[in-house]
């Protein structure tokens, strides 16, 4: 009985982490589609009160057109990575997005 109790423990841990990973991703996405404007590069941004640590990397996206083979400008692909130590292994989980550079321009 308590070998299931430790491990439906162990259980419940890792789904609460993975879940405060994914509102960590979602949150860090929001944010950097709220910029006005998009900076090429790569940045680390650590996670306050937390041991992860976000890379988010912003790249313009070459050669992409629409449907009628119009080239898109100005598109970029956000990819956001968080890192963290766990279990005594690195871990990491990405989430990504693009996005219109001149979205919010007026």
């Amino acid at each position: 009985m308590a070998v299931a109790f430790h491990r439906m423990a162990e259980a419940a841990s890792l789904a609460q982490t993975e879940m405060r990973i994914t509102r960590i991703l979602d949150s860090a996405l929001t944010e950097q589609l709220s910029f006005p404007t998009l900076e090429e590069g790569v940045t680390q941004i650590p996670v306050e009160g937390t041991d992860i640590e976000l890379d988010v990397v912003i790249e313009p996206i070459e050669d992409l057109e629409n449907q009628d083979g119009e080239l898109l400008q100005q598109m970029y692909r956000i990819e956001i990575t968080a890192n963290w130590f766990a279990n005594g292994a690195w871990q990491s989980r990405s989430a990504e997005t693009w996005r219109y550079n001149l979205m919010y321009q007026p």
